[in-house]
């Protein structure tokens, strides 16, 4: 019994009422997946990829869109239950489609891929870490950096040829970096253009290849680049430095080198954005009476007078001392928080001292071993 066809609708998987742009994007979804190309031998995906295609070739074309509507697989193929024959793409040319779909993108279909494959291309981006210093973010800095990348090769400036010998433009692709591909299973025909294996896409052949690059064009070499970071740079933040990265091809100019920026914790500052914050001690007695302090900053000190009572967690801004804007004017603020220090070792002496001071701030001190409040009394009286 012949073999019954399935619904052009089910085969694409869109409804009936489907859009052209719904049936179309179905369409480059499942062509890409059951292409031949990226099926090599697999008969069922060859089998999908005809079906797909003799559905899409009914439901894109409006007359025949509106006869299948109407009367179904006979309304279009009267031969529909004849076991698959009778449905011939012709000299469909796939490359076209698969080309006005992805823009020439999509591996070897379409002749703009191809026909771009021997032209002057970019070279790749390279991309680097670079670790620096607290104040080199703040302040700026010139840093070397050393590296692995193609260049292009000094003996033959880039030509992969030996000097005094050209290359010759390929007999099968006639320098295009393209060959046209028929192809075709069980009635079902089409042509894909893809690379030429002949010149490798190149569009030429070089028979004398230059012995410093193996015909290459191109040579891998360390290299030492400096890098100029900018002021106020923050961590994560990258330096862009145009035509550093590896070797353009067929001519082309060179990639960028990416810098990522990893700044080293400072011992005393930390910063958010452009700001710096700080922790300053001070003793009870200076937060107490009030002191002049020398303030560390990302310049050197400076002086700020503390006032009497200054109580802990107490935070202070000093204007202009926090890190400069990125390629811009003016800087950030430093701010100080202040943090009184409790004693932790005293001597005999220096608890009697603060056990008067608890005495005459009207505390009750706890009891000490070392003769504490009571002791200090009791020597006041002996000397009365």
């Amino acid at each position: 019994m012949p073999e019954q066809k399935r619904d052009y609708y089910e085969v694409l998987g869109v409804s009936k009422g489907a859009s052209e742009d719904e049936i179309k994007k179905a369409y480059r979804k499942l062509a890409k997946k059951y292409h031949p190309d990226m099926n090599p031998g697999d008969k069922e995906a060859e089998a999908k990829f005809k079906e797909v295609n003799e559905a899409y070739s009914i439901l894109s074309d409006p007359e025949k869109k509106s006869r299948y509507d109407q009367f179904g697989h006979a309304g279009v193929d009267p031969n529909y239950a004849g076991g698959g024959g009778g449905f011939d793409m012709g000299d469909l040319d796939l490359g076209d489609i698969f080309g006005s779909f992805f823009g020439g993108g999509f591996g070897g279909f379409g002749g703009g891929s191809s026909a771009r494959r021997n032209s002057p291309q970019k070279g790749e981006n390279l991309r680097a870490n670079l670790t620096i210093s607290f104040a080199e973010a703040a302040f700026g800095c010139t840093k070397e950096l050393e590296l692995t990348r193609t260049e292009q090769c000094e003996t033959c400036h880039g030509s992969g040829c030996e000097p005094g010998t050209t290359a010759e433009t390929c007999p099968d692709c006639h320098g295009s970096g393209t060959v046209r591909i028929q192809r075709g299973a069980g009635g079902f025909a089409f042509s894909t253009t893809t690379a030429c294996s002949r010149c490798r896409g190149t569009g030429k052949i070089i028979h004398s290849p230059c012995k410093t690059c193996n015909g290459a064009g191109s040579v891998r070499k360390r290299s030492r680049v400096t890098v100029t970071i900018p002021a106020g740079i923050d961590e994560g933040q990258a330096v862009s430095l145009r035509g550093q990265g590896n070797a353009g091809v067929n001519g082309g100019p060179a990639g960028d080198l990416l810098v990522a920026i990893r700044i080293r914790p400072d011992p005393q500052f930390r910063r958010e954005g452009t700001t710096v914050l700080y922790e300053q001690p001070v003793s009870f007695y200076q937060a107490a009476l009030g002191a002049e302090l020398e303030i560390p900053t990302i310049d050197g000190k400076v002086k700020y007078t503390l006032p009497a009572g200054t109580q802990t967690g107490t935070t202070f801004r000093l204007r202009g001392k926090g890190i400069p804007e990125l390629r811009g004017r003016g800087r950030g603020d430093q701010y100080v928080t202040v943090k009184v220090q409790v004693p932790t070792s005293l001597t005999a002496e220096q608890k009697e001292a603060l056990h008067a001071f608890g005495a005459a701030m009207g505390e009750v001190p706890a009891a000490d071993t070392e003769g504490g409040i009571k002791g200090f009394f009791d020597k006041k009286k002996r000397k009365h």
